[in-house]
């Protein structure tokens, strides 16, 4: 059964969720202040986390930020704000995808489904064994986990679907558009940028040189290709 926390402070949003999610066959936790959401984030491995972006003691930035250095859950955020620059925070920071109050619970519900989804999509379809090695690189789908020379690498929930999805197909090229739509879902037209950040995170984490990558290499004019000429 999945477990999903809701970190949020209005108490009827808090009921009305634990309602339809219940009837989902869903367990739920809850917290109503930041603080005491990311101690609960860090201690337990829930399946989704339903995080506000306006929260007392400490907000859902600081706690998406703070659960990505550690954390792969998937994060949903809601946010009373509706401006693009809230929107492109929530994704940049590491957010899965974003619902602006008031929202109707049948779309919230549809989303929730499909975060879930993705989460499982890409490694479950692209990725016979669990794992895949290259030179010093080495990915453990099942285990969500990736060594570079032998040391543990730790990437947030989307840097790793887009090193799996691209190593699993080494060689092919994905325009920063089909990226976007595979990893991130058809909610997030426009935002091929986001694409851009979390490639050069990714890089950040993996490349020893930005400059002269060796694994994930931009093909100009179309996006970015995992190398093909590496593979052990």
């Amino acid at each position: 059964m999945k477990e999903i926390l809701i970190i949020e402070d209005d108490l009827e949003i808090i009921k009305l969720l634990e309602i339809h999610l219940t009837d989902l066959i869903y367990n739920t936790s809850k917290a109503t202040d930041g603080a005491e959401g990311l101690k609960m984030a860090l201690e337990k491995d829930y399946d989704l986390i339903l995080l506000d972006l306006t929260l007392p003691t400490m907000d859902g930035v600081e706690i998406c930020k703070r659960l990505r250095s550690t954390k792969q859950t998937p994060v949903i955020m809601l946010t009373a704000k509706s401006e693009e620059i809230d929107r492109v925070l929530g994704l940049e920071i590491g957010a899965d995808d974003y619902i602006t109050k008031p929202f109707s619970i049948r779309e919230l519900l549809a989303r929730i489904k499909a975060v879930l989804r993705r989460t499982n999509k890409i490694i479950d379809s692209k990725e016979e064994s669990s794992a895949m090695a290259f030179e010093g690189l080495r990915i453990d789908v099942d285990k969500r986990k990736v060594l570079l020379r032998d040391n543990k690498i730790e990437l947030s929930p989307k840097e790793f679907e887009l090193l799996v999805l691209m190593a699993a197909n080494p060689g092919r090229n994905y325009s920063r558009t089909e990226l976007l739509n595979i990893i991130w879902g058809y909610n997030f037209d426009g935002y091929e940028h986001t694409v851009n950040s979390h490639i050069n995170r990714l890089r950040a984490k993996i490349e020893s040189d930005m400059a002269n990558p060796t694994y994930i290499l931009t093909t100009w004019g179309v996006g970015y290709k995992f190398n093909e000429d590496i593979a052990v």
